[in-house]
């Protein structure tokens, strides 16, 4: 289990993102997600809008579009809409977010500094998550609420700078909810399985649910994975069981979230809590 639990980081986290953002309402019905770093958000646009962020156009299906901001996403962004002859420049200004420092001990140094023979393996399987992220699906099953896919105690939280047995190593960009081995992990919204591995270097037993429009979910740690690569999943689906597998100190799910290379914090996506 993760040494140190950052519960009250994780609350001022949630609570302390960016206010709703108004938009023309000539351009957009209705709103929802956090416009902060970590952010995600849906927009529900008029017929006929077309959108763009930063001057790069973004798909939309069925009058929906999704945006998300990285962990370390500059501030400044600007959000523009044309129909017909009309057109809005929206700048807006990011919520600026602090992170946490986790120290994590006792993993056995080949998952904190693997062995060269490791190196393919880990290579390869880089290879193949970024393919699993890299198809464009033309669904809106990101607009719907998400829930929590299992119910715990938060014991690592998103953004936070780690260290391995006193190595600095990348951020955390998950969420880490602390359950017992075999505990059930559910699809949180409806999406298409693109990737369903057993035996990852790093995350173990790993799932990715992709919810449209680059929209994509990851679970890591696994003990038993419940899908495969093609599976249409719906909200509440068991996908898969807690585990401790890959660079795991005890049984828990690391839950990511990403939009196209963007990592998003899904404690902002999410409804609710996942206290038990």
């Amino acid at each position: 289990m993760l040494k140190r639990v950052f519960l009250a980081a994780f609350v001022a986290t949630v609570f302390s993102s960016a206010q709703a953002v108004e938009l023309s309402s000539n351009f957009v019905q209705s709103q929802s997600g956090k416009f902060s770093q970590g952010g995600l958000v849906v927009l529900q646009l008029t017929q006929g809008t077309k959108v763009s962020l930063n001057g790069e156009a973004l798909p939309v299906v069925d009058n929906y579009t999704v945006l998300g901001f990285g962990r370390d996403a500059r501030l400044a962004q600007k959000i523009s809409f044309t129909r017909g002859s009309k057109s809005a420049h929206v700048p807006l200004t990011l919520t600026k977010r602090s992170y946490a420092i986790q120290r994590i001990d006792g993993l056995p140094p080949t998952m904190v500094t693997p062995p060269e023979a490791a190196l393919a393996r880990i290579i390869a399987q880089g290879k193949l998550k970024r393919a699993a992220r890299a198809g464009l699906r033309r669904e809106t099953d990101f607009s719907q609420r998400f829930r929590w896919p299992v119910k715990g105690r938060i014991s690592g939280v998103y953004g936070s700078q780690r260290f391995y047995n006193g190595e600095a190593r990348r951020p955390h960009f998950g969420i880490d909810i602390a359950a017992p081995r075999g505990t059930k992990v559910t699809a949180p919204a409806p999406g298409k399985v693109t990737l369903a591995e057993p035996d990852m270097y790093f995350e173990g037993g790993l799932v990715f649910i992709d919810h449209g429009l680059k929209v994509t979910s990851a679970y890591m740690h696994l003990d038993s994975l419940n899908v495969k690569v093609g599976d249409v999943v719906a909200a509440g689906d068991v996908i898969a069981t807690v585990g401790s597998t890959g660079r795991s100190t005890g049984p828990h799910l690391d839950w990511r979230m990403f939009w196209g290379g963007a990592r998003i914090d899904p404690a902002l996506v999410a409804v609710g809590s996942p206290s038990p």
